[in-house]
């Protein structure tokens, strides 16, 4: 009986795992904009019935992350300059107000885990591994949120999630985002409110020069 202990805890379902790893390769860039979703080819690929495929395809189109198209194919979406300039205006606005509850409401056990990210990023950045500097960097982000204390700030967050890492990713210079949050971090901890609004102003203007230098090159 003992060896059962806790399963139920672990059970994931399948749906649930497909979307994970279909949201992951796209956020990682293993899946490109534009790519095709097919649900028989998927399910071939991840070893499951086309049931959980089309569920994790639903899920993505909500988020959105996935553009339909008929019957049983869908494509991974392909943001255009309206999308990026739409999604930098929800982002500053919602960034200025959550940096700044951050550095106004923060815990001790909020700051140990939002320097458990920073140095999660720090790491990866420092040895060039951007898949995992980028998962650390949006982590950074979410844990901020959860430190603004504001129920509805984190309902809002959890859903533009996805596409919020989608605009985070675009920055190539880890070390430099690493740093703005070093940055960030150390005014939150001090509670610096007018620090950290200003450094939040830069770190969205990089984060705005970077989406669009990820543009001009996609369309080179």
């Amino acid at each position: 009986m003992t060896g059962m202990a806790g399963s139920s805890e672990d059970f994931e379902p399948e749906s649930d795992r497909v979307t994970r790893q279909l949201r992951d390769d796209i956020l990682d860039g293993v899946r490109r904009p534009g790519s095709k979703l097919v649900e028989r080819e998927l399910a071939a690929e991840l070893g499951v019935s086309r049931l959980p495929v089309r569920e994790a395809l639903k899920a993505l189109v909500a988020e959105g992350l996935v553009t339909p198209r008929p019957r049983t194919w869908a494509v991974v979406r392909e943001f255009s300059p309206t999308d990026i300039a739409d999604l930098d205006e929800v982002r500053s606005a919602l960034d200025t107000l959550t940096f700044r509850l951050a550095a106004q409401r923060r815990t001790r056990a909020g700051l140990d885990r939002l320097r458990a990210d920073l140095d999660a990023e720090l790491a990866a950045a420092g040895r060039g591994d951007a898949v995992q500097a980028r998962r650390a960097a949006a982590d950074f982000h979410e844990t901020v949120t959860s430190l603004a204390a504001n129920d509805l700030l984190s309902e809002l967050e959890g859903t533009l999630r996805s596409r919020m890492r989608w605009l985070l990713v675009r920055h190539d210079d880890l070390l430099d985002v690493a740093k703005e949050h070093e940055d960030l971090y150390d005014a939150i901890a001090a509670r610096d409110v007018p620090r950290v609004e200003g450094l939040v102003q830069k770190h969205l203007e990089s984060g705005r020069s970077a989406a669009a230098a990820h543009l001009r090159a996609s369309r080179a």
